[in-house]
């Protein structure tokens, strides 16, 4: 028969830590305190599967739990010398949640259960104390009504406010046993009014409805929301608590409190938390009273007038710190702890390892590893990789007063402030000038790239977490918010408009892409330091890791970024977005509505010189790491202007037609771009631009290694390949220009030709492109689109409920899809290494910057992951998790090398 109740109390327990997914991370923790002999009020946990079993059978329960509850009911009565609905000496309890994962107010909880019209006198006996009895008895109704019955907080608090107002008080504790008596009954009342029943009496019943109360928490769209957010599997369940109640709330000897091991906003080693006396639980979290503070120095520390903990209650509070110690050295992680005293006696009521702040994490794991309690390994696996981005760009404030007229999504991590421009012409004139804007966009498209690298940040009404601008932003390393569908804008007039707020051009605004706000007026920034606990944790990281960590970079400032974050190179240098402003354009137009090869050129030989000094600025301060640059990929419309004034403008400035530019505009026209002329085929058909952008690479790196010394390593990057042949054809002209290059300076270039993999077609021909690539960088962004049939622009008006139902795992622009992209990567990874055992293999997509993703490449045993500058230390850290996790379970890697069968000569079919 399936175990469906275990207990726990007075020095034992049938369960342990080791059993956190049958009991949660509350019964679990309870238990383990038990078992290690610590003063735990009695009670028993309801597993997990009956939380499985209950949304499975129409919310009913096993047919055998009725008897397990109640014989443990009994074991807390043998322990306690107290009997559940008894009249005389009464047995209450708590009912709690406790999922595996900490959902810290998400669930929902019941105390001083089993209390009536009767059991109440009985405690008020027992205790010596009506006020006590009563003041309990109030709490259970109003927080039963409201867990169980679905009945407002509002309805209770609205009527004790008023109550106190009318007795001229405003504090609970100036009330007294009689008040507390009409308050019962009023709150009585005002249940039957609402549910149309009497409160229930019958303590069975009570117990019941907390129990189902608590499994229907789980469901709850606060619960759900954070769990999405989370990443914790909606599949788990809670478990349900059941315990013996002890009181905080029976005067000046008794109290209740949070507490930490650690702070968890700064790590530092000391006693962090706040208590209570003559208090319940929810009224240190409620705000309603005043917390104190646990220790002397922090009550120093805040100017506080009221006693610590440590001055009021010195034995206990000696007490509690020999338990936190032993509770942290124990567990081997900072602890959050919630503690009872009644009537002198600490009573611990749940220990967790705490939530902190990314400095806290940093400085607790590697304070933990220097004090001998966990191993390197383990201090780097303690650090959520994706909480760096609250190091690693700036913020606002947390103490800046915020004035916020919209929310959006927060789509790239980050705060910034500056004036509002509606155009991303404008954003850069501004910048140019020295001002900083924001640019606010109905939507972003390519043409705007100048001026999303202009502003401080990006402000869109449409899009999702996947937009261009999104994708773009968090490229950039700039703060970002989506879809604030609540702001209008209007173009014509230049403003924008929400919640009764027009703001016009050069107003000041501010965006917080951690939460998603738009706040009026510009605002306090800070950036929080990078710490030597930072740089400590990162030195071991790299120890740990295997895989190279690479960024995406293509402008000087985000190749400093990327060596300053530790980067070990380039892995993807997007050539089109040095040629988005100023002269470059206009040559870049030059060329694309030139006649002929002649006059292609002519405009190209403009551009050599531009491209070259960006190719020795970059090689200069990579300082011979390698860089991979891809070749031109973009469709040429994306350089043309298509509004009528700058069609007008471009044609005077090349002395040509309107009509000419318009001519050439349609027959570029395409229906859909992105799998239309771009990429290789570029080259294939306009060789000259490749020859140019292979001399600029060439010329820069013999400049470079005549200026300084250092040995460039120039990867050259084909980019949209289908075919080996296709290959082939763009990896001759770059060798031609490599030799004649060589020829004329007398110097020779070491360098590769490989291709970015991002068709599925390509993937599956990979053995052969193999032949003659010496390195594929997988350009997951673009494999996503062409093996899913979705476009990252438009998808996201649908992607979130292929995701909640199940679908689809995760959002694939996100993190890599396994099944589908996943194994189109695996297969070009086994079918190129047959051909070519020591090809480079890597990816360069968003998903570069992705735990899970960089996970999955650590399988494949790729060779380096590339990401945007401000992810490489996510990736660094994510790469030396995955590399930890393979070292214990390597079985792991030698399954994901498994493929379908190597290339032949008939096709590979199923």
């Amino acid at each position: 028969m399936a175990k469906w109740v275990y207990t726990f109390g007075d020095g034992r327990a049938e369960g342990s830590s080791a059993m956190r997914d049958l009991l949660g991370g509350k019964g679990a923790d309870l238990a383990e305190m038990a078992n290690l002999g610590l003063p735990v009020p009695p009670g028993f946990t309801i597993t997990t599967d009956v939380c499985t079993y209950f949304y499975e059978n129409q919310k009913r329960f096993p047919s055998e739990l009725a008897a397990d509850v109640e014989a443990s009911l009994a074991h807390i009565g043998k322990l306690t010398g107290k009997t559940f609905g008894d009249e005389e000496a009464p047995l209450l309890v708590s009912v709690r949640s406790g999922a595996r994962a900490s959902m810290p107010g998400m669930m929902d909880t019941v105390l001083n259960l089993g209390l009536n019209d009767v059991t109440v006198r009985a405690l008020a006996k027992s205790a010596g104390d009506e006020r006590f009895a009563f003041d309990s008895y109030r709490r259970f109704i109003q927080m039963y009504s409201n867990v169980v019955l679905g009945i407002g907080h509002h309805h209770f608090e609205d009527a004790l406010e008023s109550y106190k107002e009318a007795k001229g008080v405003s504090l609970d504790t100036e009330l007294r046993a009689e008040d507390w008596q009409k308050l019962v009954v009023a709150f009585k009342a005002t249940v039957e009014e609402e549910s149309g029943k009497p409160f229930p009496q019958s303590p069975q019943e009570q117990l019941w409805g907390a129990i189902a109360a608590v499994f229907g928490s789980w469901l709850t769209p606060r619960a759900i929301i954070y769990r999405r957010i989370h990443g914790i599997p909606s599949d788990w369940g809670t478990a349900v608590n059941v315990q013996a109640m002890v009181f905080g709330n029976m005067g000046p000897t008794s109290a209740t409190g949070v507490a930490f091991t650690r702070n968890p906003s700064t790590g530092a080693k000391e006693l962090y938390g706040e208590f209570l006396i003559n208090a319940q639980g929810e009224d240190v979290v409620s705000g309603i009273r005043t917390p104190q503070n646990i220790t002397e120095t922090a009550r120093l520390a805040a100017g506080s007038g009221k006693p610590s903990m440590e001055t009021a209650m010195p034995i206990v509070f000696a007490e509690f710190v020999r338990t936190t110690e032993l509770l942290e050295r124990h567990y081997r992680d900072m602890q959050d702890m919630e503690f009872t005293v009644e009537n002198g006696k600490l009573w611990m009521l749940q220990t967790r390892s705490g939530k902190r702040t990314s400095l806290a994490a940093l400085r607790i794991a590697v304070d933990m590893t220097c004090e001998g309690l966990i191993s390197k390994e383990e201090a780097i696996n303690r650090i959520d990789p994706a909480s760096l981005d609250q190091l690693l760009h700036p913020a606002i404030s947390p103490h800046a007063l915020r004035n916020v007229i919209a929310a959006g999504l927060p789509a790239s991590p980050g705060a910034a402030s500056g004036e509002i421009v509606f155009s991303a012409d404008e954003a850069e004139q501004l910048r140019n000038m020295g001002r900083k804007v924001v640019l606010v966009r109905i939507e972003t498209c390519p043409d705007d790239i100048h001026g999303m690298h202009a502003a401080e940040g990006i402000l869109t009404t449409r899009g999702g977490m996947t937009s261009h601008a999104a994708v773009v932003a968090r490229g950039m390393g700039k703060p970002c918010v989506t879809g604030a569908a609540t702001i209008r804008v209007d173009y014509a007039k230049a403003t924008m408009s929400a919640a009764g707020v027009v703001l016009r051009k050069g107003d000041m605004l501010t965006i917080d892409g951690a939460t998603g706000q738009v706040i009026q007026g510009s605002i306090r920034m800070s950036r929080p330091e990078l710490t030597g606990e930072f740089a400590i944790l990162m030195k071991w990281a790299d120890e740990a890791r295997r895989m190279e960590v690479r960024a995406n970079a293509e402008t000087p400032q985000d190749a400093r970024a990327a060596r300053k974050f530790g980067a070990e190179g380039i892995g993807l240098c997007r050539t089109e977005h040095m040629f988005f402003e100023g002269d470059r354009l206009t040559a870049v137009r030059e060329m694309i509505l030139a006649d002929d090869p002649r006059g292609r050129r002519a405009a190209l030989d403009k551009l050599l010189p531009m491209q070259r000094s960006d190719f020795i600025e970059l090689f200069g301060i990579m300082a011979g790491l390698p860089v991979t640059i891809r070749l031109l990929d973009p469709p040429l419309h994306e350089f043309l202007p298509h509004a009528p004034q700058e069609i007008e403008q471009l044609a005077v400035a090349l002395g040509l037609s309107s009509e000419k530019i318009l001519r050439r505009l349609s027959e570029l026209k395409e229906v859909n771009p992105m799998l239309g002329f771009r990429g290789s085929r570029l080259t294939i058909a306009y060789p000259e631009i490749t020859e140019m952008q292979a001399r600029a690479i060439f010329e820069a790196a013999v400049e470079v290694k005549h200026r300084t010394g250092a040995l460039v390593r120039p990867e050259i990057m084909a980019p949209l390949i289908i075919a080996k042949h296709e290959f082939d054809l763009v990896k001759a002209r770059v060798d031609a220009i490599a030799k004649a290059v060589e020829t004329e300076s007398g110097q020779t270039i070491p360098y590769t030709v490989g291709t970015m993999i991002e068709t599925p077609r390509a993937c599956l021909r990979a053995g052969e492109i193999a032949a003659t690539a010496e390195f594929f960088s997988f350009g997951t962004n673009d494999l996503t689109q062409t093996c899913l049939a979705l476009s990252r622009d438009d998808a996201g008006s649908f992607l979130g409920p292929y995701v909640s139902s199940g679908i689809l795992a995760a959002d694939p622009f996100v993190t890599i899809d396994r099944e589908g992209v996943g194994e189109l990567v695996a297969i070009a990874a086994q079918r190129s290494r047959a051909t070519r055992p020591e090809i480079k293999l890597g990816i360069c997509g968003e998903h570069g910057g992705d735990p899970a993703s960089i996970e999955f490449c650590e399988k494949l045993a790729l060779d380096y992951v590339s990401c945007s500058p401000f992810r490489v230390p996510i990736a660094r850290l994510a790469a030396a998790q995955a590399a930890i996790a393979l070292k214990k379970s390597p079985a792991v890697r030698d399954a994901s090398h498994a493929a379908p069968p190597q290339d032949k000569a008939e096709p590979f079919s199923v």
